[in-house]
């Protein structure tokens, strides 16, 4: 079965996030991914991971202003400048917390700026960005983010364009990470998707469909799913990335199922 890690940004809130890294290992994790650490000092989260015995696999770049609406600036053409500073804001991150790999997310679409426009700046801003990683053995990530539903206006919302991305810049270390969960609204078929693409992919996390709860709540065939990545020898991390639909522990049915 895949490697799979607790997004304690989504899972465990039930606790404050610093409880959260306990709470994870006693469910029986050895992995967590949180979706930014820059709010805690990174000495207080390497702490963390080391007394739980816990591997960090994954965070973003810095957003924006997250708690205003902005989600990620990497299209955004006047905001260049702010984009590197928080690359060289995560690398920093990823050194201390012993992280491989960092998602960058695209952002909205700001109003009045047309699509070449934005492509370019994401693309410069990648090209950037994958550069300043590779000087520290760092891979970068692209997700595409459902549009329909979670994230209306998202620029990058598709696989297709993420491949487009991927195939244009040609970067050894620009990965695809692929959210089971958006694809299923934005395409269909996973599995089809993963059969295709699995050698671009970098990082998958999951949550049922509809609902973004925990497998089993919705239509996705996971046991199918997970089984699959094992048959395409998919080595990285599946991070489960939902909202329990009650609270996190019963919804954990399906890591002892899994494991």
């Amino acid at each position: 079965m895949p490697k799979f890690a607790a997004n304690l940004t989504m899972l465990f809130q039930e606790a404050e996030f610093m409880e959260r890294f306990g709470l994870a290992r006693r469910a029986g994790f050895q992995y967590v991914e949180y979706l930014f650490p820059y709010a805690w000092d990174a000495r207080q989260l390497k702490q963390q991971l080391d007394q739980h015995a816990l591997k960090q696999v994954l965070f973003n770049l810095p957003p924006g202003d997250w708690k205003a609406g902005e989600r990620g600036i990497g299209c955004h053409p006047d905001r260049v400048g702010e984009f590197r500073e928080g690359v060289a804001q995560a690398i920093e991150y990823a050194q201390m917390l012993e992280v491989r790999q960092i998602n960058c997310l695209a952002g909205l679409r700001p109003d009045g700026i047309n699509e070449t426009r934005l492509r370019d700046t994401f693309q410069n801003n990648l090209n950037y960005a994958a550069e300043q990683c590779a000087q520290h053995q760092l891979t970068l990530l692209i997700e595409p983010i459902n549009s329909r539903i979670d994230m209306p206006g998202f620029f990058l919302d598709t696989l297709d364009k993420a491949i487009e991305i991927q195939e244009s810049l040609q970067l050894p270390n620009l990965k695809i990470q692929f959210d089971i969960y958006h694809m299923q609204i934005m395409h269909g078929d996973p599995d089809r998707r993963l059969r295709q693409h699995i050698d671009r992919i970098g990082h998958i996390q999951f949550a049922d469909s509809p609902g973004r709860h925990e497998p089993g709540t919705g239509e996705i065939p996971f046991e199918y799913l997970f089984s699959l990545l094992d048959e395409l020898n998919y080595q990285a991390w599946v991070s489960a990335e939902y909202i329990p639909k009650t609270d996190t522990s019963a919804s954990l049915s399906w890591l002892q199922t899994f494991n």
